[in-house]
């Protein structure tokens, strides 16, 4: 939301001083100057990408835009959902969370959590971990490599888009000065026309470099700004899960599991302890409540 407001404070303040200080608009109006650097810029960057970096950067440009999902009340939320497998975990037996973890579109745990279980993205880390988790099989040592291992590579795949965005906006003004350059190249072929058409050659030449530099720093840049900002909080929260379960693995009890992951978190979305200490108290009597009434 705040990339579109920034995208309207810049269009305005550009676009309206221009006209304050006396400028027409329709002189900025060159079609075939969009057309000129935007394909070209297109154009190279699917030359030096792949198909799958243009794909990720389809997938990833309109979440751009969109407000990020990972708030103070989904953390909270994920932290009650990974006290609730992890302390069921502890009294019962990791075996007892087999079921959750294999079909969690039918297990009353995560059907508590809606929030979580629509990202995909979330439910495929807990459960890849969880499931490792009950096999037994392998190390806290092992089971923390193989997650920044993954992490990483999740990481590095999130930011082709990014790093694609930030290629494109540093040559966007050049391919601007590549229109100007054809612009005044086609003034000079009219030196014989008389000097208010040479003039009007010449301010039209001009506004490719205007737009280059327009469209790579007000708009290019900021996107891929806010695709970097979603990038990193999409490995916060993993960083958050990987703590809390590593905690878990090394013995620590749920509630100071969950301690752990608090503190990976930024401190604009992190709650406090006692916010937590709150939220985990009434998952447990809540829980103590549902398993009295059945």
């Amino acid at each position: 939301m705040f990339i579109l407001i920034g995208f309207v404070i810049v269009f305005l303040s550009v676009f309206g001083s221009f006209v304050a200080l006396g400028g027409h608009l329709g002189a900025l109006y060159q079609p075939f100057e969009f057309v000129l650097i935007g394909g070209a810029a297109l154009g190279a960057y699917i030359a030096a990408g792949s198909g799958k970096s243009v794909m990720l950067l389809m997938q990833a440009l309109p979440l751009a835009v969109k407000k990020n999902p990972y708030s103070k009340d989904l953390y909270m939320e994920l932290m009650a959902l990974l006290y609730v497998l992890l302390n069921k975990a502890r009294r019962e037996g990791m075996m007892s969370i087999e079921s959750d973890i294999e079909d969690p579109l039918s297990s009353p745990i995560f059907a508590q959590y809606p929030s979580i279980l629509r990202d995909q993205h979330l439910m495929d880390f807990i459960t890849d971990y969880l499931r490792l988790m009950v096999s037994g099989n392998m190390s806290s040592f092992e089971i923390e490599t193989l997650m920044d291992q993954d992490i990483e590579s999740q990481h590095d795949e999130r930011f082709v888009p990014v790093t694609a965005l930030r290629t494109v906006a540093d040559a966007l003004p050049a391919f601007g000065i590549v229109a100007a350059v054809l612009g005044v190249i086609k003034a000079l072929a009219s030196v014989d026309q008389p000097p208010a058409v040479l003039a009007d050659l010449i301010s039209k030449a001009m506004v490719g470099t205007f737009l280059g530099i327009l469209i790579a720093y007000g708009f290019v840049a900021p996107l891929a700004g806010s695709m970097e900002r979603r990038s990193v909080a999409s490995n916060k929260v993993l960083e958050c899960i990987k703590v809390t379960l590593l905690a878990s693995m090394n013995g620590y009890p749920p509630p100071l599991a969950v301690e752990f992951g608090r503190k990976v978190l930024y401190s604009h979305l992190r709650p406090s302890f006692m916010e937590l200490e709150d939220h985990v108290r009434q998952v447990r009597v809540e829980g103590k409540a549902s398993k009295s009434q059945s």
